[in-house]
């Protein structure tokens, strides 16, 4: 029997292993939590030591075999002399950084920013934490000798390596994304040492990638035509591109891929089954239930909308001060039409970034859905019909760390290539169809759901 591949993500609140065969059958999995430390308001960081705590932990109960990495994407892990960590880590979600983005687009000049690393400059990414520590801890700045993300932390552990791949770097804002290598010009406009960053390989060279990359290899995303839609606290609709191709106005992330050569763009809404965790708890019910009455309702819920920014918003709308809000109620709404509201609302946040990914000449024919809402049905009968397109569920669950063990298949030469590695280990579990009468409903729906953000950004600046 050849030996089981290995697949480690490190998480935001854990690390997740997982054991599969050559296959794609699952073998085993373990999982180990962490903190998540909020110091101030706004503020999200973590110890790099729980990672690697984490992690040992999680490989210790699997089997040996080839060892694939996925993790959070943009956190910056600084280093200093003999691979000493400096500080906390300040993660992705941290929204400390709003005036060293201005800084960035400002040294950089917003059009050629987007040029080079295919996006704007927001919060969550890497080199606005550089700019930041420079200001505010400047005897840590001036300690740097090396800095990594996340899971390149760990393998820094395990190995010794200071390596990354390029879809993971996308996400610094410090690499130049069309020629897949870190950008001299951004470097230097920033004034950030380029001998800090590690050399950058292909995500199947050094079996590792960010998390979203990773997940999209899981569910066999290795070429234009199907789609990932992910139903997590945040919601993803990600696509590879035909070549690369950032949006002018830097709505969508655009990063390489996992696939060497390939590049992929993809929208990233904050509150997806973030809003349906928030309105149960609010609601006092469980899943089936609230399913089960907003089944009672037709589709519109007779004007009941939902503007699902309860953490801000990133697509279309880069905004971190948008609210949430229902609109349209009237006395027959009861709980029921709420929870379908909110439903329907995460699904027109997605519609905006497939409506986006499509003026970049994607040409999406199926999206193949994971995440906690995918386990409801009523959720992705909405969610087809709004997007217009079949939703199928994949037979393996296990996201980014799936991707991450099929990239360490390919650097151990157990598939030639990504797409080898998909074609025999990723298979669909089932489809689920737009309903065409819900669809025509919906796309009057989404008309009036893109009214919403405008009047709502109006009414808190009176």
């Amino acid at each position: 029997m050849s030996e089981p591949l290995i697949g480690l993500d490190v998480g935001t609140s854990g690390v997740k292993a997982i054991a599969i065969s050559p296959d794609g059958e699952l073998l085993g999995t373990a999982e180990e939590s962490y903190a998540l430390s909020t110091p101030r308001p706004g503020w999200a960081e973590q110890d790099p030591e729980d990672w690697w705590l984490a992690a040992q932990s999680c490989l210790a109960r699997l089997p040996d075999g080839p060892l694939g990495l996925s993790g959070q994407m943009h956190g910056l892990v600084v280093l200093g002399d003999g691979g000493r960590v400096l500080r906390p880590a300040i993660l992705w979600n941290d929204q400390r950084t709003q005036a060293e983005c201005e800084e960035i687009e400002r040294r950089v000049g917003f059009e050629r920013l987007v040029a080079l690393t295919g996006n704007r400059a927001l919060t969550g990414f890497t080199a606005p934490k550089l700019l930041w520590l420079r200001r505010y801890e400047p005897d840590t700045y001036a300690s740097i000798r090396h800095v990594l993300l996340p899971k390149d932390y760990v393998r820094f552990r395990l190995t010794g390596e200071r390596v990354i791949d390029a879809a993971d770097a996308s996400g610094t804002l410090l690499f130049d994304v069309a020629q897949r290598r870190w950008s001299g010009e951004v470097c230097e406009a920033l004034d950030i040492p380029l001998e800090w960053l590690p050399p950058s390989f292909e995500s199947t060279e050094v079996a590792g990638a960010g998390d979203q990359a990773a997940a999209a290899l899981g569910v066999g995303i290795v070429a234009p035509g199907p789609l990932s839609v992910v139903l997590g606290t945040s919601g993803v609709v990600f696509a590879v591109l035909p070549a690369y191709a950032p949006d002018a106005q830097a709505r969508l992330h655009v990063f390489c891929h996992a696939v060497p050569g390939t590049w992929h763009a993809m929208g990233v809404m904050l509150s997806a089954a973030g809003s349906a965790a928030w309105l149960r708890r609010s609601l006092r019910a469980d899943h089936a239930v609230l399913d089960g009455e907003a089944a009672a309702w037709e589709p519109g819920t007779e004007g009941l909308l939902f503007a699902p920014y309860l953490a801000g918003e990133r697509t279309p709308h880069p905004d971190p001060d948008a609210r949430a809000a229902f609109t349209g109620l009237s006395l027959r709404h009861d709980r029921g039409a709420l929870w379908r509201a909110m439903l329907e609302g995460v699904a027109y946040g997605l519609r905006d970034s497939l409506e986006l990914l499509r003026s970049l000449d994607a040409t999406p024919e199926v999206g193949r859905v994971s995440g906690g809402g995918a386990r409801s049905e009523l959720w992705l009968r909405i969610v087809a019909s709004v997007l217009g397109l079949p939703l199928e569920r994949m037979e393996s669950e296990e996201g980014s760390a799936f991707g991450a063990a099929l990239l360490a298949g390919v650097r151990a030469g157990v598939f030639a290539d990504a797409a080898e590695a998909a074609a025999r280990c990723v298979r669909a579990r089932d489809r689920i169809e737009p309903d065409p009468a819900w669809a025509e409903l919906y796309a009057r729906g989404y008309d009036s759901y893109r009214l919403l953000y405008p009047m709502l950004r109006a009414l808190e600046r009176r």
